[in-house]
This record gives structure tokens, sequence and C-alpha cells, in this order.
């Protein structure tokens, strides 16, 4: 999922990194994504305000371009015709075969890389970081939600364990955006998203049985039937699964299917995520009653939050640039798929029209246009590249 599968249009990188090395008015063409070194030589030669200024211009720039790519229009495209009622729709199968598609992909071509790359003391703090942050998510969505909206106990625990795990196609659309500018990414990253899609599941099962509510309070809540929800969900098993197989194949195997999950990834990416934009897009339309202002500042503050922490962690391990702007995205983003499963059967009376109308309907759509941006340029900063 990281590597030379994705075709999102560089131009927004190679102007920024333009800017740090020329005059304005060079267009940046041929610059590719290390250039960016560029942005912080040319905040060296001004004043920390200025500095400041041009971050933040840096970052804008990345978002309106990122608006205009491919992945981003489809999402738009699906959204709208949702929200002006068109009979527009992908069949069940197709979608369902599409997730698979690049279930498999990702963790394929992250076990090769790891192949190349081999297990080291950074792979192991990295899982570990990933688990501890799933664990801990949950605790501070908890009590933001607790400020910001009046939502019941079940449904603000319900809400914290999405935030606590992660989107794997937020995670495919920032592996995206970093190939496209050059950056590379540490493959194990993809391990790191499969150990973090359950953890938030138990933090959130433990802050209903604390305040003696819910199913979870009356030992219902880590039954097997729960167990199974987490430990044998489908998208979890493929996606370990493809990993370690192309862990033990390795390049060698990489070359051998490289026309099915290389060439072909970025179309089926914009056509899933067209689907997702349908999805979101009448999701937030018969949920509309229910997003108050609490909800909707949740949806927005929360991802920042989650990102903030994520980038602490990939600096205190010692990631990459690449690395430390993807476990921000994990940090950041929010579970529509594993967590959701798993809540109908942990905590039943969770109300879905509000945590995936939060997860699917707000944080997705901001992660997808103006956090990965910002994820990048705050990476870009802190590791000095």
């Amino acid at each position: 999922m990281l590597f030379e599968a994705f075709g999102v249009a560089a131009e927004p990188y190679q102007r920024l990194a333009a800017e740090g090395l020329a005059a304005k008015a060079d267009s940046g063409k041929g610059v590719r994504g290390p250039a960016l070194i560029g942005v912080k030589t040319r905040c060296s030669l001004v004043q920390p305000g200025q500095c400041v200024g041009h971050n933040m211009d840096g970052i804008l720039a990345l978002a309106a371009e990122n608006l205009i790519s491919p992945i981003i229009l489809f999402f738009a495209l699906g959204f709208a015709a949702a929200f002006a009622r068109s009979e527009l729709s992908v069949p069940e199968a197709i979608a369902k075969g599409m997730s698979l598609y690049l279930l498999l992909a990702i963790g394929f071509k992250g076990g090769a890389s790891v192949a190349d790359h081999g297990v080291d003391a950074t792979l192991i703090l990295s899982l570990v970081a990933g688990v501890i942050l799933s664990f801990a998510l949950p605790f501070v969505a908890f009590g933001l939600l607790r400020a910001l909206t009046g939502l019941s106990l079940v449904d603000a625990a319900a809400v914290a364990a999405h935030y606590g795990s992660i989107s794997i196609v937020t995670f495919v659309a920032a592996s995206s955006v970093l190939t496209s500018a050059g950056i590379a990414a540490e493959g194990y990253m993809v391990a790191v998203a499969a150990a973090m899609e359950a953890p938030a599941i138990l933090s959130a099962l433990w802050l209903v049985a604390r305040a003696g509510g819910g199913t979870a309070a009356h030992g219902g809540g880590l039954g097997g039937g729960l167990l199974r929800e987490i430990l044998l969900n489908g998208s979890i098993v493929l996606l370990i699964g493809s990993f370690a197989i192309g862990a033990v194949t390795g390049q060698e195997g990489l070359a051998q299917i490289d026309a099915f999950i290389v060439a072909p990834f970025q179309g089926v990416l914009c056509l899933f995520l067209l689907d997702m934009g349908l999805v979101a897009g009448r999701g937030l339309r018969e949920a509309r009653g229910l997003l108050r202002p609490g909800l909707f500042a949740f949806g927005i503050l929360m991802p920042l939050t989650g990102a903030v922490l994520g980038m602490v962690a990939g600096l205190l391990i010692g990631l990459s640039t690449g690395g430390v702007a993807l476990m921000m995205t994990l940090s950041a983003s929010a579970s529509y798929i594993a967590v959701p499963a798993a809540m109908r059967v942990a905590l039943p009376e969770a109300r879905p029209a509000i945590y995936l109308t939060l997860a699917l309907g707000i944080t997705f759509p901001f992660n997808l246009t103006l956090g990965i941006p910002i994820y990048m340029a705050l990476a870009q900063a802190v590791t000095g590249s």
C-alpha cells in the first residue's frame, strides 16, 4: 500500500519544494518529494513569524491541490450524488470485491517491503506504539465527547471505540499522497494498522463496564461472539494474511503479481471511494438531525488531537518523515468497518446513526480532504525534511 502503486498528482509538492529552493515564480517542475527540504532552508533565513506563515501557505497549497486529485473528486462525486438523491449506486458484490482487492494489495506490498527491510527494533516499537495508541485514544475521545456533547455513556463509549481504531481507506489515501510526493515510508506500517484495529474495542467496553452500564457491564461484553468478531474479522484476516504472504515471498512474489496489484490499484481506489462517497452522503443526509454543533466539533477536533499523539509517538520511535505522517494518519482516522461490527455485538444499545455518521460522514471526509495534507506538512516540519 505504501509503494509505487498510487498516482495522486505530485504537482502541489513540487511547487512547495520549488518555493523553498527558488523564487515563487518557479513552477517547480521536475522537483521530487525529497527536495521539500527546501522549505526548511527558506524558513531558516526568515523570522519565525514568516516561517509559520510560509508553512501555513504550504499546508493550504497541499490541501487545495489534494481537493482536485482523482481519488478526492470521485469521493466528492459520490457524496454529491447521494445528497442529490441520485439513483447512482455501486452493487454490493462489486463494493465487497473492491474492498477485498484493496486489502490484499495493501497487505502484500507491505509484507514484500518488510522482507527487504527485515525485522528490527523500530518495527517492534512501532507495533507496540500502535497498540498503546489504540488503547489510549478512546479515553481521550470519551473525555472530549463528555465535554462537548450530551451523549449517553454507551453512545460516547461506542463512538470512542471508533476513534481509537483505524480507517484503512484513509491509510491508503495517505500512502498514495506520500508516494506521489516521492516520500518513502516504512512498509511495516501496514502491520501497525492491523495491530490498531482491535485494542480500542476493549477500551470502550472497559469504559462502559466501569460506569456500570450497557451490555458489557452484565457479562456480555467479551463473550465468544465478540472475540470472534474482533479476531476473525474478514478485513483483519485478509490484511494480516496477505501481509504474511508478501513477507514470505518478498520482491520476487511481488514481481509475479505486479500487473494485478500495482497497475490497477489507483483506478480501483477511485471507484471504491465513489462508493464511500455515496455511503457517507446518504448516512449524513439521513442523520442530519443528530449532528449537533458539539458532535460536529468533535468529528474535527478528535482527528487533530489523535494526529498530534501519533506524531509524538512516531518521533520517539524514530520513524521516517513518511512513517510519522502515516502514524499521524492512523491515529487521526476512525473505523467504520471493523468496530461497527463489534459494537453491534458488544453494545447493541448504542446508536449506529451517531457513530457511523461521525466516523464516515464527518471525520473521513475531513481527513481525506484537509487532514492528510496537514499531517504530511507537520511530519515534514518536525522531522526537518
